[in-house]
């Protein structure tokens, strides 16, 4: 068993910080929103949670230096999709830079118009209720309009690594 010593130095060491977090598996989301001319944004994120049942309240979070803050923070809207184990490939095609990251993605669209990912193990449409800058990043919370889910394994995130069913 590897442990690690807590830290004795005056600094804080936020390469052991971050790896010390990494032994917290979570799941993996992608949160969908429109642009302002009509297409669609989607960014991969792990950082979401349960908030409230009364209001149905979920939070997540996205580093202020993101490209996407702005277009996220001044939107009503978006869709929090939580993947299944077998969509290893939508975690890694939103979290990369790319002109069009829906390329080949299968979709339908939300009440409000956003995007649904196909085989997704559960989606939340959420209305931007508030957000909260804390340290580095944003914390968003939404309020559930919508909501639903489909039974099945979820992809993981652990270690810095994405977790299949397979892995």
């Amino acid at each position: 068993m590897n442990k690690s010593k807590p830290s004795s130095k005056k600094t804080f060491d936020t390469r052991h910080f971050k790896s010390a977090l990494s032994q917290f598996a979570t799941g993996v989301t992608v949160i969908t929103t429109r642009l302002a001319n009509g297409s669609f944004l989607g960014i991969t994120a792990s950082s979401f949670n349960s908030v409230s049942l009364d209001p149905p309240l979920v939070l997540w979070s996205l580093s202020e230096r993101a490209n996407s803050l702005p277009v996220f923070t001044g939107n009503s809207h978006y869709v929090i999709n939580v993947l299944a184990a077998d969509q290893t490939w939508l975690a890694e095609q939103f979290s990369k830079s790319a002109t069009d990251r829906f390329a080949g993605v299968e979709f339908t669209l939300s009440a409000t118009g956003l995007p649904i990912l196909k085989g997704a193990a559960a989606w939340f449409e959420c209305h931007n209720r508030s957000r909260y800058p804390e340290g580095d990043h944003v914390i968003f919370v939404g309020e559930v309009e919508d909501c639903a889910f489909d039974p099945s394994t979820p992809l993981i995130f652990h270690g810095g690594q994405l977790l299949s069913s397979g892995n």
